[in-house]
């Protein structure tokens, strides 16, 4: 399928709303970016990096996703994303940020891929499948954070 300009406008934005709907706690926004039988796929580190634990349906990717109220504070950088068709390949950062023990923030760092795989319902572009792979992580000291 060749996308015209608009559809990839779309799909770019439905993919920078899903690193804000993450960065924003918005789970239910993010669940609602997927069809109503959407997949996501994630790693399980430290032990697989690579796309292993299935969720279907929204119910299943707020649940899946809920970790991420325990970081105070992410930012998903989308760095590269390349659309085939139906079919997307986006480059991310993701920045997890916590205090050590020692009272200090540190920052998780997964350098990830997602492979998408996008349906249009009712005029609107949505993800049908995602399938996240973390290519691989760093910790970082950060100096100082603003939590919202």
């Amino acid at each position: 399928m060749t996308l015209g300009t608009g559809d990839r406008v779309e799909l770019l934005d439905l993919v920078a709303r899903y690193a804000l709907c993450a960065d924003r706690r918005d789970l239910s926004g993010l669940a609602d970016l997927f069809t109503d039988d959407g997949v996501l796929v994630l790693p399980d580190p430290p032990r697989s990096l690579g796309p292993v634990r299935t969720f279907s349906g929204r119910d299943e990717i707020i649940a899946a996703l809920s970790p991420l109220n325990d970081v105070p504070v992410t930012s998903h950088e989308i760095v590269g994303q390349v659309l085939d068709g139906v079919t997307g390949h986006i480059a991310c950062v993701a920045h997890h940020l916590t205090e050590r023990e020692e009272g200090r923030p540190s920052d998780l760092v997964w350098h990830l891929r997602y492979t998408d795989t996008y349906r249009r319902l009712n005029g609107t572009w949505h993800f049908a499948r995602r399938e996240l792979q973390i290519d691989f992580i760093e910790t970082r000291t950060v100096r100082r954070w603003r939590v919202a």
